[in-house]
């Protein structure tokens, strides 16, 4: 059970890092927070952290209940976040800006930027959420709940370790190196959604097709 636990959270680890791109987002934080001491941004940094991980959380614990109050199954949910994942990737491949200047704007001129628009939509956006509802309909005991709260909670602590130690990576790496993963991942979250939505094309036609032929 233990290993089950552990593969439960790695996985959960892999899926939401490359959609939430807490790497990506480091720019955004520094911009929107140049006016800070490294102490006021680190408390933000940790306010951010537990934003995302309590979002998350809350999807985690009522996506089923949200799939079935409205009538969706997995595979049309497979689809949609599929489609939201690929806009995600095109938007990352062609480094078109998170944010337009009006809400850029509006996030300077905010006190606490922890909620929005970092944790939302920015890391903890519709693709995440998408991909915590997914894992919220493979649930079948206990231990698959507290893998995957496990893996959001070590999403959690790497997203703080990227906000905390993004000024050395910027002054390594630079908006140009910072680009260029971004782009990087663009191309592998589109990859990711051609196969959600492939996955879920592909078991609607299986379900649809005994009654299609009969």
């Amino acid at each position: 059970m233990a290993q089950s636990i552990i593969n439960y959270a790695v996985g959960t680890l892999v899926a939401l890092f490359p959609i939430a791109n807490p790497i990506g987002v480091i720019p955004i934080f520094y911009s929107l927070t140049d006016k800070d001491s490294r102490c006021e941004r680190r408390q933000t940094a940790q306010r951010t952290t537990l934003n995302v991980v309590l979002i998350l959380t809350i999807f985690l614990i009522g996506g089923r209940a949200v799939l079935e109050f409205f009538g969706i199954s997995l595979n049309v949910l497979r689809i949609a976040g599929g489609l939201l994942v690929a806009h995600t990737g095109w938007e990352m491949l062609t480094s078109r800006k998170r944010l337009t200047d009006s809400e850029q704007q509006s996030a300077v001129e905010k006190e606490d930027i922890s909620f929005t628009p970092m944790a939302t939509p920015l890391i903890a956006g519709p693709g995440a959420i998408g991909v915590v509802i997914g894992l919220a309909t493979g649930m079948t005991q206990w231990s698959d709940y507290l893998g995957y709260l496990i893996g959001i909670v070590l999403f959690g602590g790497l997203l703080y370790g990227c906000l905390v130690l993004g000024e050395s990576l910027l002054s390594i790496l630079g908006l140009n190196g910072f680009g260029a993963i971004n782009r990087v991942f663009g191309f592998f979250i589109l990859a990711i959604a051609v196969q959600l939505i492939t996955d879920g094309m592909m078991s609607l036609f299986q379900s649809a097709a005994p009654n299609l032929f009969k």
